[in-house]
């Protein structure tokens, strides 16, 4: 065939984006990266590309276009194989456009905007015979047709391999921070375990002096009611001092006084054992433990937060002793529970923002109604089947539901919070719900549940409370 005729237009020269070395980070794209830009019509011959080639030795393709149209690519690999062919110089001779159909058509565009990390997958997802061909990314222009530049395999892999290190060094920077944070907790447990000990030595010494302090007054009271009844005509000296002392008055606030103090020192005493239950430090192994008396132990540490607003309502059933790590499962308890403190008491705000300044210039959530706030607490004993029929294996779990009638979730935010709990998400963001969920799930072999009921309005659905489920299999 007769050699094509030079195009008396210049060939236009290609480009590259220097971005220099950029720090790559975890989200860095394809625009971060040195992309080529040789873009040309296809009446231009081969022979006038290789010669552009050979000035640009990294150049690794050329991308064809005609009237802003993407016709596609064709790298420097394939054409410098038509060299190596039979009559391969009168062929390179030939327009681009006749090269190019004979090249394989499979071409991988992708927008700048593409992760790396996606970018070099979808990369690999390719044939071995495309393994080694340029990448063609495209470049929105504002009143002008897409940009397309070429991007090196091989600079691919590397910012890939790159951003790969970095990943495992900031992996490992958070496993450290998690470690120097896990002990800082342990020398502060410790340290509140210290305390609470120290605060139930004396509250023994109280609580044990109490019953003596409570028989001696009750002898005494005795004593004085009996010289009463021998001694109808008491001296005046005594009389005096009855009135002063205001006998009577003592004889009926003395018990009482003494009831306040054991008050007193039980609830110091509950206090400062919740305060050691909830700063245990787990064993190597489960043991079994009343979960009631935990929940009932956190219940009394949030108390100061609920200020009258939240009415904690416990129905226990019966539960046996659960296998578990105590301390780990007061701090899902810990978490579930400040998370519907939080959102009752910003409800409340809310509504006395509403009743101050009107409905009008605060909008209230339609769920958002007037009862007073409350948090359920149910625990019970369910039997499920293992596989979902009446003939499979029945499983028995310790149930813990704690519900508040808060706004509750839609369900694009529950979505969202059940896709936190995912590994790859958890690594990003650690939540105290997502370190809940890997406690029960991984740690116990348990079950997390996250519900929020739906009403129906004259509009729309909307949810209304949120309850969270916890189930730990019982042996």
């Amino acid at each position: 065939m007769p050699p094509a005729k030079q195009s008396h237009a210049p060939l236009p020269m290609p480009s590259v984006s220097e971005v220099g070395q950029p720090e790559l980070r975890l989200e860095s794209t394809l625009a971060d990266l040195r992309l080529y830009h040789f873009q040309i019509e296809p009446h231009y011959t081969g022979m006038e590309v290789l010669q552009v080639f050979e000035r640009y030795s990294a150049l690794p393709g050329v991308v064809l276009h005609e009237c802003g149209q993407f016709l596609g690519m064709v790298s420097r690999t394939q054409l410098l194989e038509f060299l190596i062919r039979p009559q391969g110089e009168l062929f390179i001779s030939q327009p681009m456009s006749v090269l190019h159909r004979y090249v394989p058509t499979y071409r991988l565009v992708l927008p700048e905007h593409t992760s790396i990390l996606v970018a070099a997958q979808l990369a690999l997802r390719r044939s071995l015979l495309h393994q080694s061909e340029p990448i063609v990314v495209m470049k929105n222009s504002v009143n002008e047709f897409p940009h397309y530049y070429l991007l090196d395999i091989h600079e691919l892999n590397i910012a890939y391999w790159q951003i790969r290190g970095i990943e495992t060094q900031v992996r490992y920077e958070r496993s450290q921070m998690q470690m120097i944070q896990s002990e800082k907790m342990a020398s502060l447990g410790r340290l509140v375990d210290g305390v609470a000990h120290e605060i139930l030595d004396p509250v023994s010494f109280i609580w044990g002096n109490l019953v003596h302090l409570s028989a001696y007054t009750n002898q005494i009271m005795q004593l004085v009611s009996t010289y009463e009844q021998e001694f109808s005509e008491l001296p005046p000296t005594i009389q005096t001092l009855h009135h002063e002392i205001e006998l009577d008055y003592l004889r009926h606030d003395i018990p009482q006084t003494i009831a306040s103090i054991r008050t007193g020192a039980e609830r110091l005493r509950k206090l400062a054992t919740s305060l050691q239950n909830f700063c245990h430090i787990d064993d190597v192994y489960p043991k079994p433990a009343d979960l009631h008396e935990h929940l009932d132990g956190i219940v009394l540490l949030l108390k100061s937060r609920l200020l009258g607003e939240i009415e904690i309502v416990k129905r226990y059933g019966h539960l046996p002793p659960v296998s578990c790590y105590a301390g780990q499962l007061n701090q899902v308890f810990m978490n579930i529970l400040t998370n519907a403190v939080n959102a009752l008491l910003n409800q409340v705000i809310r509504q006395e923002l509403a009743r101050d300044f009107g409905h009008d210039s605060i909008a209230t959530s339609p769920n958002e109604v007037a009862s007073k706030p409350q948090i359920i607490i149910t625990t019970q004993v369910r039997s499920v089947s293992a596989h979902g029929s009446a003939a499979s294996s029945i499983v028995r779990w310790a149930s813990v539901c704690i519900a508040d009638n808060g706004p509750g979730l839609s369900a694009e935010k529950r979505q969202q919070l059940m896709d936190s709990f995912s590994v790859e998400n958890r690594a990003d963001t650690e939540t105290s719900l997502a370190v809940s969920y890997q406690i029960v799930t991984a740690k116990h072999g348990g079950q997390f549940h996250i519900r929020s009921p739906l009403r129906q309005t004259s509009t729309e659905q909307i949810a209304i409370g949120t309850e969270f489920e916890i189930l730990l299999p019982l042996m």
